[in-house]
């Protein structure tokens, strides 16, 4: 005879305290990408763009700051595209990734289809695969059989936070009030420009705050996977409604299923399909990473010019995925496919030995 009133155990009961872990609303670089993004404009200075054996270079403005970034766009040999985006003149060096990549990549020297001060074509020969680089704003269309699958900065997020000298120092040179900060103490603390806290845990940021940041549009394209590792459905979901998939390796007990917060280990890499194509994003990347995603759904009702009936209306799709890092520098792989066992080949070309 079973005891009365057994006590139920969910399964629910015995998951991590997520009170212990970072939540997107608690990660100050998260905070202020979302809210200072919106007033950074970039321009790109293509009639001063260099094209040589490896790469093609040319600068980013930002037009608010009228700081100056380096921009670097490779052919990889495969059908890869590599695009680099570091400050012109860092304060130091800033951090870039070793010992993922096997060997440094074999390149394809790109050639100048067309281009002006306005915009700059480039190819890789073979005629198949186009770059075509916007210069205000700043935008970068992957084309292929003029077909756009791929733009980058289409929503004006490009996002990058130049090292800076710690105020004191600053202070003690200048020998007067620092104008250079727009944010007021509050503000600063808020944003953890300097210092950031969670818990009894301080992180001073020496040179303030570093982090960078990075859209992509995917048309045609609904249906994303990787980014491992995460206790999730194995298709990526939408984000907008909630937390941003979170890439922080994490050695946690009882993890919490469905949910997008890191676990043991942060892979940056994401698949996009759809029927006839397959792509890749390898964010090369190892701080603190947030990926949020974004699906425009395949058709929309809309008002026909008849009368106030709704009707459907057969739009293309197009998947956001925003990119963003703690610290370091932009470095992302394009891996263009076209088939998925392409975009493998691609990802083991760079990653395996």
């Amino acid at each position: 005879m079973e005891a009365a009133g057994k006590e139920e155990i969910s399964v629910e009961d015995e998951a991590v305290d997520k009170n212990i872990f970072k939540d997107c609303s608690k990660i100050a670089f998260y905070r202020r990408q979302k809210q200072l993004s919106r007033r950074a404009t970039y321009q790109a200075s293509l009639d001063s763009a260099t094209i040589g054996k490896d790469s093609t270079k040319f600068q980013i403005i930002s037009e608010t700051t009228k700081v100056s970034l380096l921009a670097e766009v490779y052919g990889i040999e495969g059908n890869i595209f590599r695009l680099k985006i570091n400050e012109e003149t860092p304060l130091k060096p800033r951090y870039e990734v070793p010992d993922v990549l096997t060997s440094k990549p074999s390149t394809v020297r790109l050639i100048s289809c067309s281009g002006d001060a306005d915009s700059l074509v480039l190819t890789d020969g073979k005629g198949d695969l186009k770059c075509n680089i916007t210069a205000n704003p700043f935008k970068i269309d992957l084309v292929s059989q003029e077909e756009v699958v791929m733009s980058i900065n289409s929503l004006g997020q490009l996002y990058f936070e130049h090292l800076q000298i710690p105020l004191k120092q600053r202070a003690a040179k200048e020998n007067k009030e620092d104008t250079s900060v727009d944010a007021s103490q509050e503000d600063q603390e808020d944003l953890g420009l300097w210092e950031e806290k969670f818990g009894k845990f301080v992180d001073v940021k020496v040179n303030g705050p570093a982090s960078v940041g990075l859209d992509f549009s995917l048309h045609g394209f609904e249906h994303l996977y990787g980014i491992p590792q995460h206790a999730e459905s194995h298709q990526l979901k939408n984000t907008s409604d909630g937390d941003a998939y979170r890439l922080y390796n994490l050695d946690v007990y009882g993890y919490k299923i469905h949910d997008k917060m890191g676990i043991y280990g942060s892979v940056p890499y994401l698949l996009a399909h759809k029927l006839g194509r397959t792509l890749g994003i390898f964010w090369l990347n190892a701080s603190e990473t947030l990926v949020e995603i974004n699906t425009e759904p395949a058709v929309k009702y809309t008002l026909t010019q008849m009368g106030p009936v709704a009707a459907k209306q057969k739009v293309r799709c197009r998947t956001d995925v925003h990119w963003m890092s703690e610290s370091g520098i932009i470095d992302v792989f394009l891996l263009t496919g076209p088939t998925p066992s392409d975009v493998f080949k691609q990802y083991s070309y760079l990653t395996e030995p």
